[in-house]
């Protein structure tokens, strides 16, 4: 495993992220879970990330249990705030001052930790005003139950304001967690510029594109049953998108150049992500511990301009490059 730096920090995480969004407390059984996060473990990742809106807390507490025993100071721990949990009631989502506060005691006390390496706001709350919500990750910070401060799928004016608040109030903003893959580029013409103006570094989420990217879904043929576009629990309604005839032939085409790089389809993916400058990891989950060897060997690859290039020819003119898709709900319910 190699380590990068986050943002304009000290701070180092694992190049491979581990994230249980899909899988822990609803997709798989707790015991299955803890062998996805051993098996993490064993191959070098230090970083986890969750939230607290996974399966409503559940994904947190399997976690939590799962690192329990470990020594604090070598993990990275990530979770998130923004999406309705508990009873999901009026207050219970947003990043008003109220729900942050008691959704830090409660990710705390379900992932058994004093604190929480990196706090990320889940997207952008349009009904709160930013400085009630960057008062609040400041008085986190101060008391030391979050180290840093990061957010998920901001626009760069979004970043901006929110880092300028933060240097205001004397914490870091260091992170964005983006959906970032081959076919989705649209952090490419804005976020990144900011980010590297900025000092923020990219922690992305679905380098495999859904599982699009591994190869296994083929033109004119039917989603293999239990795949990820067959079951509604795990992000079917997501994958559709990507589930085009001409989208799934230029991925086919991707065969040959990940097999002359010596690599997989997927760490072909994973790699791709890191080639970015800006990326200082890539999130994979698993809902078997043997899927974590195969992601992880795509930390610390090199690929090749004249690679890089292949994939573009390939695929290039199907990805989403359009910054506006980088969105956050109208509304807290949205």
């Amino acid at each position: 495993m190699e380590f990068r730096y986050l943002g304009n920090s000290g701070f180092k995480v694992s190049e491979i992220t581990f994230g249980n969004w899909l899988t822990h407390g609803s997709q798989v059984e707790n015991d299955v879970a803890t062998q996805c996060v051993r098996a993490a473990l064993d191959a070098g990742i230090s970083t986890f990330d969750t939230a607290d809106v996974y399966a409503n807390t559940a994904a947190e507490t399997v976690l939590g249990e799962a690192l329990k025993g470990e020594r604090r100071e070598s993990l990275e721990i990530f979770t998130k705030v923004f999406g309705p949990t508990g009873p999901k009631g009026k207050n219970d989502l947003g990043l008003s001052r109220k729900h942050i506060m008691e959704s830090i005691n409660g990710s705390l006390r379900r992932l058994q930790t004093d604190y929480v390496d990196l706090y990320q706001a889940h997207r952008y709350d349009f009904e709160t005003p930013l400085e009630e919500t960057m008062q609040a990750f400041a008085d986190i910070v101060r008391q030391g139950k979050a180290l840093y401060i990061g957010v998920s799928e901001w626009t760069a004016d979004q970043l901006r304001a929110g880092h300028a608040l933060s240097k205001e109030l004397g914490f870091q903003l260091i992170s964005n967690q983006p959906q970032y893959n081959m076919l989705w580029r649209v952090i490419e013409a804005e976020v990144v510029p900011a980010s590297e103006e900025l000092g923020v570094s990219q922690i992305v989420w679905s380098p495999m594109g859904q599982g699009v990217l591994s190869g296994k879904y083929l033109p004119g043929q039917p989603a293999p049953e239990g795949s990820r576009a067959t079951d509604d629990k795990g992000g079917a309604k997501m994958i559709q998108r990507w589930m085009r005839d001409d989208v799934l032939a230029g991925v086919q085409e991707l065969k040959p150049v990940a097999a002359e790089a010596g690599l997989t389809m997927p760490q072909l993916a994973v790699a791709w992500a890191l080639q970015n400058p800006n990326v200082a990891s890539a999130i994979v989950g698993a809902s078997r511990p043997e899927q974590i060897a195969d992601s992880v060997a795509a930390a610390g690859v090199k690929l090749e301009s004249e690679v890089l290039k292949r994939i573009d020819d390939a695929i290039g003119a199907l990805a989403e490059r359009d910054p506006a898709k980088t969105t956050s709900p109208a509304t807290r319910e949205g």
